[in-house]
């Protein structure tokens, strides 16, 4: 853009919260201008424009910068693209690094939306559009609302594993997972020893051939059974407290294991209905998927692979002077992205528990060629973690399935 272009550009950097934001107004020459707090709710967006409505009258070209780390502004960037506005995403890192690279670092929504407008006036050209599209935005809470319900369930079964330990000390050895379907029958049915002596070993294999269509043998009864004598009577006190503890972890465990599945099968819906294929990809489900599609929202925001890379924090970094320099590792861009991508390449070069063979070997074999280069390991995963967005990004633009690619000859 030429300099008396230039010079007709505001910026606008919002601050977004649950209940309010905080515009700031910058000119070409980092001069604030203007700003205002206004609620988070559709019947106040009018009175940004109307802030911004002189300036736009004397020709000047506006354009605002979101910094949406929650997902509140969601609905102020839909207002103003359809009021025909031009509006980019910010990355929350990119602001931070900005508020830490002046020598005297202070936070307020004010300086906050400020610092917004500065990336936004500096970066202009690399920030992507902010497209609120609905269906990536459903998607990003359902896939938030399933890494919520995954922990929860995480420490609910390592509570299972404390109380089962106290009345069951051997009950590693009943069955493969603690929080199975047979597992869990088991432990609200049998939840202390006393249960499990009164029963004969026929009703114990009955019991568990029903919850595990019928895959329970009569050994696993009389294993169970065994188990308990040799343990002993451990559960001399507060036996109905116990009992009333590990029953109702169960209950818990069952209804996020079906809370789970019922997000897991609405992803899977909404990712069929966009058409992406990154399922296709070696090492990736459809969980993955969800969080790859959520958290990169409508390709068309991202021009180039390249875009996309530095939005991640994949892309290197140049670092040098007189001369010289060197790429590190980028510490900024979307760190949520960029632990998924991680993710990946370290599913890429993972190898089969039985056969030993690589799961991905054109990966695997690219891993091992970059190692004998001499870069480190982390900096092999950088160099895989780069040719998969440049993967991911074809997929979701051209709609295509994924081919793994033939391993080249080391020789």
């Amino acid at each position: 853009m030429a300099l008396e272009d230039v010079s007709r550009m505001l910026y606008v950097g919002i601050d977004l919260h649950k209940d309010h934001h905080t515009a700031v107004l910058l000119d070409c020459w980092n001069e604030k201008l203007g700003e205002l707090q206004f609620l988070n709710k559709p019947t106040a967006f009018p009175k940004l424009l109307a802030l911004l409505q002189p300036y736009r009258e004397n020709g000047f070209t506006v354009v605002y910068g979101l910094e949406d780390t929650g997902g509140y502004g969601w609905a102020l960037g839909l207002y103003l693209i359809q009021q025909g506005q031009w509006v980019k995403s910010i990355n929350p890192a990119f602001s931070a690094a900005k508020r830490q690279s002046y020598a005297t670092v202070h936070k307020s929504d004010s300086w906050d939306a400020e610092c917004v407008a500065r990336v936004l006036k500096d970066d202009l050209k690399h920030l992507p559009d902010f497209m609120p599209d609905e269906h990536f935005w459903v998607m990003r809470q359902l896939v938030t609302r399933r890494r919520g319900i995954a922990k929860n369930l995480t420490g609910l079964v390592k509570q299972l594993h404390i109380q089962l330990s106290y009345v069951y000390p051997s009950y590693n050895r009943f069955f493969s997972q603690v929080d199975g379907k047979t597992a869990l029958a088991f432990w609200e049915a049998y939840p202390l020893p006393s249960y499990v002596t009164d029963t004969t070993p026929k009703q114990l294999t009955q019991f568990l051939q029903k919850h595990s269509n019928f895959s329970c043998s009569t050994k696993k009864a009389e294993l169970i059974l065994h188990c308990v004598q040799e343990d002993g009577n451990t559960c001399l006190t507060y036996a109905e407290e116990k009992e009333l503890v590990i029953r109702g972890q169960v209950r818990q465990i069952r209804f996020y294991q079906d809370e789970l599945k019922k997000v897991e099968a609405k992803l899977k819906q909404m990712l069929e209905q966009t058409g992406c294929l990154l399922h296709t990809m070696t090492g990736v489900d459809v969980v993955t998927s969800a969080e790859l599609s959520a958290e990169i929202g409508d390709i068309r925001r991202f021009p180039t692979a390249n875009k996309l890379a530095r939005y991640a924090g994949v892309a290197p970094i140049f670092a040098g002077s007189g001369g010289k320099g060197r790429y590190f590792k980028s510490k900024q861009g979307d760190r949520s992205l960029h632990d998924i991508f991680l993710g990946m390449a370290v599913r890429q070069i993972a190898v089969h528990r039985t056969t030993k063979t690589p799961r991905n070997p054109a990966f695997y074999a690219y891993y091992q060629r970059k190692m004998a280069e001499g870069k480190t390991k982390k900096q092999a995963l950088v160099c895989i973690m780069r040719r998969l967005v440049n993967i991911v990004y074809s997929i979701l633009k051209h709609q295509k399935p994924y081919a793994l690619p033939i391993a080249e000859n080391s020789d």
